[in-house]
């Protein structure tokens, strides 16, 4: 069953990262659902990239100015800073608002 889930893990990433790796610059005012999507999936790649279980329960969402919204909990100050840090620092996000709260 671990496979199964596993290889269902894999197939999803090798149709997602192209989306994410994708360059957003062409997308016009008629599109901008799917640059906000492409912004949403890049920053939850690179949080799910540095390992940390905590950083996986943050969930992010992306306004169609380029504005990154992260909510959830994270179980240090460090964590929060780190996925705020993460999203800022992702090509096409204009700004983040970090909403996530410290898990006590």
């Amino acid at each position: 069953m671990k496979h199964l889930i596993l290889a269902g893990v894999l197939a999803a990433s090798v149709v997602c990262v192209p989306m994410a790796l994708a360059d957003d610059s062409t997308a016009s005012a008629d599109h901008h659902y799917v640059k906000d999507s492409v912004i949403t999936t890049k920053v939850k790649s690179k949080l799910a990239a540095k390992h940390l279980t905590s950083l996986t329960k943050i969930k992010v969402d992306t306004d169609e100015n380029g504005v990154v919204w992260l909510s959830g909990r994270a179980p240090t100050q460090d964590a929060v800073d780190m996925a705020g840090m993460i999203a800022k620092d992702t090509k096409g996000v204009a700004s983040v608002h970090n909403d996530v709260a410290v898990q006590p």
